[in-house]
């Protein structure tokens, strides 16, 4: 009985917690000397709904010498473009956090 308990709450809040949106657009802009990718997801609402709120998130590199397109820098971290002094190692997490900046999933 304690177990199916414990299995019961420990579900429940991986699905509480769980973050939920959808992906409206990926692109990738630029050639040679500078790359950005976007992309923007619309967040959900806790019952599972998808909210008129988008995230629009971006990540940028920059290449130099004299063969551009192999010269590259690393790509930058994400960056929520409603906050971007936040940094995010990918873009799932840029967008888990921007939704929830909002009170939404």
């Amino acid at each position: 009985m304690k177990k199916i308990l414990f299995s019961i709450i420990a579900v429940f809040s991986i699905v509480v917690n769980a973050s939920a949106y959808q992906v409206l657009a990926t692109k990738d802009f630029g050639k040679d000397d500078a790359k950005n990718q976007n992309v923007i997801v619309k967040c959900t609402t806790d019952t599972g709904k998808l909210s008129d709120e988008t995230c629009s998130l971006r990540r940028y590199v920059k290449c130099t010498g004299p063969d551009k397109k192999s010269n590259c820098n690393s790509w930058q971290p994400w960056h929520d473009l409603r906050a971007p002094s936040a940094e995010y190692s990918n873009w799932k997490s840029a967008a888990s956090a921007c939704c929830k900046g909002k009170g939404l999933r």
